[in-house]
């Protein structure tokens, strides 16, 4: 198992990074959207959690800032039919805080609202995990106070804010998360959740 990669983040692409070590070794890490906002520009030292998914057609690394992030990540997978593109797109529409509260509070049309996640997944959700992640329903706002408040509210960060803002407007999830994936790849220090709200517009709306 590969538990962590530190390193120079080398590259930011649309939905993954590559982290190169002092050795020289670049990995290709699979990140969401939350994690994406938070990370250093290219060129700056970065430690990913990280958990290694091995199946026939590849293994595929998937990458977190925190461990909260991770074990939440591990116990989406273990629902039947939630495979870690699954779990990467819940945690970038929602963040864990978010998506803990709507899996305890059952709430089925907000799990549903997630791009790939129908009304049975989001049931098999609620039915296998209720119970089970309670302990991150408050992950996110303890973080935001770690990291001194920050500019995107307790939800998980500007990009989040940003994607429930681009929803508001009628923007589907996954519409909304590649505009600001592409923003983030484009810029990481593309700021506020204001400013990354105005050039994922400006990007929906030119297309």
């Amino acid at each position: 198992m590969i538990a962590h990669v530190s390193g120079r983040l080398a590259a930011k692409q649309v939905d993954r990074v590559v982290v190169q070590t002092a050795g020289g070794v670049g990995y290709e890490v699979v990140v969401p959207l939350g994690v994406m906002d938070r990370l250093p520009a290219v060129g700056e030292p970065v430690t990913l959690a990280t958990e290694l998914v091995v199946r026939e057609d590849g293994w595929a690394l998937y990458g977190f800032l925190d461990p909260a992030e991770r074990r939440f990540f591990q116990r989406l997978t273990t629902v039947s039919g939630v495979g870690p593109r699954l779990a990467v797109s819940l945690l970038s529409a929602l963040g864990v805080a978010r998506g803990a509260r709507a899996v305890t509070e059952r709430n089925i049309g907000l799990l549903s609202s997630v791009s790939g996640i129908g009304k049975k997944t989001a049931e098999r959700l609620v039915l296998e995990l209720a119970d089970k992640v309670g302990e991150f329903v408050d992950a996110d706002g303890g973080r935001a106070e770690a990291a001194g408040g920050g500019g995107g509210g307790g939800d998980g960060g500007a990009a989040e804010t940003a994607l429930k803002a681009l929803e508001r407007l009628g923007y589907s999830t996954a519409e909304a998360d590649d505009a600001l994936r592409q923003v983030l790849a484009a810029d990481a220090s593309a700021g506020s959740a204001d400013a990354l709200l105005r050039r994922a517009l400006h990007l929906l709306t030119s297309g």
